[in-house]
């Protein structure tokens, strides 16, 4: 007896195949899901950790540092502090002056003053490497008041005695306005040279230093901001390739003015010391100097008082009026607020006049009262 077949259309066929491809589908339990989910975040996380982590120092002096070639000090705190002294010997001067080195220098970078000239003033003038910068310890814990209390240590193991004179340049003008406020009996004069403002000090008008601020390039607008609101950033900020980094930190020439680039020449030609400056790493050097500068300060400088009232000393600012780091704007506005600053507006100079013929000698001249 025949069997009569069935036919089978190419739906039925289609239908009878999805339903073998869904039930034979592999499917993770839902509890190995989250675990390889969790996995991989925590492995993202391990990663971008060590992404965003700096590089130990290579601190002078160690079995893979650079070696020690300046006098040093040993501070308190166990760290050392190189120098480099200028001028006529200390027991012979009339002037004993501490100097302190802006961003990406060290204790070469004083030499605004020649030999006849400070012979003929009887000046003494001692630079230091700030600490990670040059042959001067790293200083993880560095703020604005640990920089100056560096300054004080040195002038008393050195014997400057009870008072001396300071001066800042640049980045080194936070330690001058820190030393008016923790150490002003220490003080017989300073000089801020084109200090660098923070643009988050309480005592500038919001309008006035967002306007300042939104005047930078973008990448410098960021790379503050990096250091002021995320400091734990600053390191890969200026080291990845993504985006732009500060202008300063990746020695772009764009933000240097005219007046500046005719002088760079003569910089460069007596800096035979440049790869000894950041030879400890530059997060400790560079990045932690953005992170001090732009951060938030224990202090107003805007609320300081005059720390000379019976005119025994004297404060003074100098600005160059073409300076592209550092805005003349804020400057001014200081000026205005503390009207016992002596300020000097300099015309067709930009960043790097204390290095232009005479003007080193000439702020020197301005604040060493005659003896």
């Amino acid at each position: 007896m025949a069997v009569a077949g069935r036919k089978i259309s190419a739906a039925s066929a289609r239908a009878h195949t999805r339903k073998s491809k869904q039930k034979s589908s592999f499917k993770l339990p839902s509890g190995m899901f989250k675990t390889l989910s969790l996995v991989l975040l925590v492995g993202f996380l391990a990663w971008a950790y060590q992404v965003i982590q700096p590089p130990p120092p290579e601190v002078c002096g160690s079995p893979s540092g650079p070696p020690v070639t300046a006098p040093r000090i040993k501070l308190k705190d166990g760290r050392h502090l190189a120098y480099k002294e200028y001028g006529v010997p200390k027991e012979n001067a009339k002037y004993k002056i501490v100097f302190v080195h802006g961003f990406g220098s060290c204790r070469h970078d004083a030499s605004f003053m020649s030999q006849e000239f400070a012979e003929e003033l009887g000046i003494y003038l001692v630079s230091f490497d700030r600490a990670g910068y040059g042959e001067s310890d790293p200083n993880p814990s560095r703020t604005v008041k640990s920089s100056v209390l560096d300054v004080e240590e040195l002038a008393d193991q050195l014997g400057l005695g009870s008072k001396f004179y300071l001066i800042g340049y640049s980045m080194g003008g936070q330690v001058v306005w820190s030393a008016l406020k923790y150490i002003p009996h220490r003080l017989l004069g300073a000089t801020l040279l084109t200090p660098v403002v923070n643009y988050w000090w309480p005592g500038f008008p919001a309008n006035l230093s967002k306007e300042v601020y939104n005047q930078q390039f973008t990448r410098d607008q960021w790379a503050v901001r990096v250091a002021h609101y995320t400091p734990w950033l600053t390191y890969w900020w200026n080291t990845q390739k993504w985006f732009p980094a500060s202008s300063v930190a990746s020695d772009n020439l764009e933000i240097i003015s005219q007046p500046d680039r005719a002088i760079l020449p003569k910089i460069a030609a007596k800096r035979t010391y440049l790869a000894q400056i950041t030879q400890q790493g530059k997060f400790e050097s560079l990045h932690r100097d953005m992170i001090v500068g732009f951060g938030k300060w224990e202090f107003d400088p805007m609320d300081l008082e005059n720390p000379f009232p019976n005119n025994e000393g004297s404060v003074h600012l100098w600005q160059g009026d073409q300076d592209l780091l550092v805005p003349i704007t804020l400057q001014r506005y200081i000026a205005e607020k503390l009207p016992w600053i002596q300020y000097h507006e300099l015309k067709d100079t930009g960043h790097f006049f204390p290095y232009a013929e005479g003007l080193g000698e000439a702020f020197l001249r301005a604040f060493l009262p005659e003896k």
